[in-house]
């Protein structure tokens, strides 16, 4: 074994076996931390000594790794989100798996740059966009690209179609020439990525036309019809729309074969955003209103959030993939490709995306479906949906809860009614109050979302830990807290 001198450094270690150590012990933890997810608070909230701690001087001196991890270990490890455990159910976070996390472990040994070359992490990225393809319905020409999730997956296909359908070469001409006039469509209960990715194209957010829902909170296809016809006879360019199956706020999918259809007849770009509500394919339920999808021409969705992957982890996939390529392709002389060698692997991914250096993101989410299967996932999904009924079924028989939503896939928007008298804007604070003392207590962690100017406990279920007894344990608590809320307001 070769040993590190004085004057040649480096940053291997000059004990292997003391490093192992430390990695055998940090899987133990990382483990247990798993293994115990169960029993423990959904969440903590970090001390203010243990955030101090860690606002220290930039280092300049060697810190033995041992005492590197102990740090981590004590002040980071036991402060997270809280998404690895049963009970949490705000926004969208899956709860990972540890076969995910031995895929990312790997690929962090690996450390292989997924932009192009002649390598096997690029093969094996190539081999999850397939199994995305066939899952969406996609063609095999298509073409798909890992990203860090639905937000960059988006801009990709915002890209795409925008230089699909510009007047003139907007890489050299830009916007402010090639894209005059252009317009594109959603619904109001989208998710803020597509204005944001409207934003970062050089189209601006008022280019992005926000069209309203029905009482099933589902795009209004009769007004985004409206809303084409009067932008054309307005003398601007309708380019593209897009669906949602699966929204942020109630779970909604909106009729993604009549928004097709529509696309088509007009000439528009149909994208469709299914961050995590991809997993509406493997619902019986679900699974055809979702399955329109396979005519559009980019679909985004997450692997880290209904497949469990461990963060982050989501894709871009493009029905025309001559057009992907030609929106994004384009390398200096130094990152040319060849036939043979090192330099080989055409097409190389960073053709695909902004991205040249990119983190082999493939290989825990191979991990993941290899050692789970989509059945597993599957199950995972329809467990979801069953408890999200079996909640909403709860909350109505509750005199004292509120449904504010038609319950959708797996989303359960409620609130408590308070104590009589109360207006909306005492019972908004209210609600506000529940959650946030369910979250600190580490009994639960739900989200609130606002509809119709009512605050909601927002219950969003993607957890594979999450069983129907921590379900019951919620709203069990949700109605103690707000009995002894409303009992000490009124008292007061």
């Amino acid at each position: 074994m070769s040993e590190r001198t004085v004057s040649e450094p480096t940053l291997d270690p000059a004990d292997w076996s003391a490093l192992r150590a430390v990695f055998h012990q940090a899987v133990d933890d990382g483990i247990a931390h798993l293994q115990g997810a169960l029993d423990a608070p959904v969440w903590v909230p970090p001390p203010e000594e243990a955030k101090a701690l860690l606002h220290e001087p930039m280092p300049q001196g060697a810190t033995p790794v041992a005492e590197v991890y102990e740090q981590f270990k004590t002040q980071v490890l036991p402060y997270g989100v809280g998404n690895v455990r049963p009970a949490f159910y705000g926004w969208v976070h899956g709860a990972g798996n540890a076969e995910g996390v031995l895929g990312d472990l790997m690929a962090a040994f690996m450390n292989c740059n997924v932009g192009g070359r002649a390598h096997m992490a690029n093969e094996l990225e190539r081999t999850v966009v397939d199994w995305c393809k066939e899952l969406t319905g996609l063609p095999p020409e298509a073409s798909g690209l890992l990203t860090s999730g639905t937000s960059m997956a988006t801009v990709i296909a915002m890209t795409v179609a925008r230089t699909r359908h510009a007047d003139g070469d907007v890489g050299r001409e830009g916007v402010a020439v090639a894209c005059k006039g252009m317009v594109g469509y959603t619904s109001s209960e989208a998710h803020s990525c597509l204005s944001k990715a409207f934003d970062m194209i050089g189209l601006g957010r008022n280019a992005l036309r926000l069209v309203p829902v029905n009482a099933d909170r589902e795009m209004d296809c009769d007004a985004l019809e409206a809303m084409i016809a009067a932008d054309r006879a307005a003398g601007l360019k309708p380019f593209m729309v897009a669906a949602t199956v699966g929204t942020v706020n109630t779970g909604a999918t909106d009729d993604i074969a009549r928004v097709a259809g529509i696309a088509k007849s007009e000439g528009l770009w149909f994208h469709v955003d299914a961050a995590f509500g991809i997993g509406a394919l493997f619902s019986p339920a679900h699974r055809e209103r979702a399955g329109a999808m396979r005519e559009a021409d980019s679909i985004g969705f997450d692997f880290h959030k209904w497949f469990q992957v461990p963060y982050d982890a989501g894709i871009a996939l493009i029905r025309d993939g001559r057009a992907h390529y030609a929106t994004f392709s384009g390398r200096k002389e130094y990152l040319a490709s060849s036939e043979r060698g090192l330099a080989a692997g055409e097409p190389w991914f960073c053709d695909y995306g902004p991205e040249l250096s990119r983190t082999f993101r493939a290989l825990k989410v191979w991990f993941t479906l290899k050692s789970h299967g989509f059945e597993g996932i599957a199950a995972i999904v329809n467990k979801n949906i069953a408890q999200a009924a079996h909640l909403a079924e709860k909350v109505e028989a509750q005199p004292k809860l509120e449904i504010l939503s038609p319950t959708r896939l797996n989303i359960v928007c409620f609130r408590h009614l308070g104590a009589p008298g109360m207006d909306d804007k005492a019972l908004n604070a209210l609600n506000k109050d529940i959650v946030a003392d369910l979250q600190e207590a580490g009994i639960a962690a739900p989200s609130t979302t606002t509809l119709n100017g009512r605050t909601a406990i927002r219950v969003c279920l993607v957890n594979h830990r999450t069983r129907t007894s921590d379900l019951d344990t919620l709203l069990a608590a949700v109605l103690d807290i707000g009995q002894r809320r409303t009992s000490t307001a009124s008292a007061a």
